[in-house]
């Protein structure tokens, strides 16, 4: 079991995946904090407000394909332009549950994107997906 380390962020604009993705991390004890957002906007908010402090940076991004305003592709492609010391503390996955097999492939053809996870998330799916990538994530 990994041990617990920083942050996570929750980005989806479904106010009810946003709580039981919250509800299942918390539980799963990985993390010391979780932040949410309802929005990419919301997300990349924070990450500007924190880009100069990086104990504020969150080591895990839990990203939301389908949602109004700004979808995940398109946060995606500011999110890149971030400096490279962020991007390389700053792991992403997709959590999806798109059935669009054009947004299937084109989430796992980028390269800021190291997996593809299935709404609901399940915590043995979260745990394998932090021991592959622990030595990244402090864990």
């Amino acid at each position: 079991m990994p041990n617990r380390t920083g942050k996570v962020l929750l980005i989806d604009d479904n106010e009810i995946d946003l709580k039981i993705h919250y509800r299942i991390i918390n539980l799963s004890g990985f993390f010391d904090e979780i932040i949410s957002c309802q929005s990419g906007e919301e997300g990349l908010a924070y990450i500007n407000k924190n880009l100069s402090n990086p104990e504020q940076w969150p080591d895990f991004i839990l990203l939301d394909i389908q949602m109004p305003e700004m979808d995940g592709f398109e946060f995606l492609e500011i999110y890149k332009k971030f400096p490279k010391a962020f991007l390389d503390t700053c792991k992403l996955a997709i959590l999806s549950s798109t059935l669009d097999f054009g947004d299937i492939k084109k989430a796992e053809a980028n390269p800021l994107v190291i997996k593809l996870l299935k709404k609901p998330l399940y915590p043995n799916e979260l745990k394998e997906l932090l021991s592959k990538y622990s030595g990244s994530l402090g864990i």
